[in-house]
């Protein structure tokens, strides 16, 4: 049975795609099984078993099992053994998800597996993953927890020659270790933030950081958050149901428009004219100010190069005795030890006066802005990973619509 071709396709193929069910794509098709758990005999081998939490929505390579099953287990039980490179397929809990094995496995009862299969793996685990995509946006709303193997292995999907397969496949599986690799990098340099965070400035009961920047000496000097700026601004909300203090030209920040991580990442969503400015208790913040989210989403900050106002959630830190950049991490370093703190408590933010007055150690200016330059290129670093992301899954996306029927 014939079908029409993909809206985009490399120039050398031409011919029409062919509609087949999923039960014609593979020689042979395994559910599985869950050994006892009260025997741990059968948990001591070295057969990897899949579980639906193993395979991460929409990534469909390098499944890490977290638990092996020995041979006994698989003889006791309905778990079968699976040749490496099929594709398991998630059918109860986490329906939709699906993954090539790179080793021979054994799965839960949560999987469908397709071995044996007859055409190229990399584009067929796309051309499912795909087909159930589809299928669970026409799904959204209803309370399908699953699908059977009968249901699945009917379902159809469009193939071209082997040879379109194969470039198809390469390509999206190239897209897919490039994420990979941009994400592995994103985690390494979140990480290593985090490390330098906790080295690079004094720990309790000290007086110089565990890592110092060439050049720097001596002991940092302890101060208040009170001392490091001459003005502190809160904010307001004009009232919503006047449409003449919206959507004017003062740039309105609320604590959803800020990053939790980045200090530079603010998205702007909302305006307030001067009319909202002047019927509300929101204020004109300079520019090179540092704001700082005291109540909703208490830990979050960011540096403002331009002038803002914000809502009543806020802090602002303006004119500046320190440098912005190391007074922004310094804070931000400060905030998230206090959330760590405040977990599992019923207090959901920090008072103007209880910031103001904490304690905190800061060293020479020079010294503040190395550190400062330092963390701003740390996370230059992590923005360009996390936009490098952003850009790779929505070309993914794009060709996954247009390079399938």
């Amino acid at each position: 049975m014939k079908n029409e071709s993909p809206k985009y396709r490399f120039d050398k193929f031409n011919q029409n795609w062919i509609i087949v069910k999923v039960s014609d794509i593979a020689g042979q098709y395994k559910t599985g099984g869950t050994p006892s758990t009260k025997k741990p005999i059968f948990w001591e081998g070295t057969i990897p078993w899949i579980q639906s939490s193993d395979i991460q929505k929409d990534t469909l390579f390098g499944v890490i099992p977290q638990k092996f099953i020995s041979e006994e287990g698989l003889r006791n039980s309905s778990a079968k053994l699976i040749l490496k490179n099929s594709i398991a397929i998630v059918t109860r809990v986490g329906v939709g998800k699906l993954a090539i094995i790179d080793q021979d496995y054994a799965t839960s009862q949560d999987f469908l597996s397709l071995s044996d299969l007859k055409g190229d793996t990399n584009f067929l685990v796309y051309s499912i993953y795909r087909m159930l995509q589809k299928e669970s946006t026409q799904q959204q709303g209803t309370s399908i927890k699953g699908i059977t193997k009968e249901d699945l292995l009917f379902k159809k999907i469009s193939l071209p020659k082997i040879e379109e397969q194969s470039a198809i496949g390469s390509l999206f599986r190239t897209l897919d270790d490039l994420l990979t690799s941009y994400r592995d990098n994103l985690a390494n340099y979140q990480s290593f933030k985090a490390t330098m965070l906790s080295k690079m400035f004094p720990k309790a009961g000290q007086t110089v950081p565990e890592i110092r920047l060439d050049g720097f000496e001596g002991e940092w000097k302890l101060c208040e958050i009170n001392d490091l700026a001459d003005d502190f601004q809160s904010g307001g909300t004009p009232k919503t149901n006047v449409q003449e203090y919206w959507d004017g030209d003062i740039p309105w920040i609320q604590s959803s428009d800020l990053g939790i991580n980045c200090l530079f990442e603010i998205k702007v969503q909302k305006s307030i004219s001067e009319k909202g400015l002047e019927n509300s208790s929101a204020k004109i913040i300079p520019k090179d100010s540092i704001a700082v989210v005291t109540r909703v989403g208490v830990g979050k900050l960011a540096v403002m190069r331009h002038e803002y106002a914000t809502s009543q959630d806020f802090l602002s830190l303006s004119n500046l005795k320190s440098n912005i950049e190391f007074t922004a991490y310094l804070l931000y370093r400060l905030l998230q030890k206090e959330v760590t703190q405040l977990q599992g408590t019923s207090i959901k933010g920090i008072t103007k006066g209880k910031l103001l007055s904490k304690e905190v150690l800061i060293p020479s200016l020079p010294e503040q802005q190395a550190i400062g330059f330092y963390f701003s290129n740390l996370d230059n670093l992590i923005s360009s990973n996390q936009e490098k992301i952003s850009q790779l899954e929505t070309l993914k996306k794009k060709l996954l619509q247009d390079m399938f029927i």
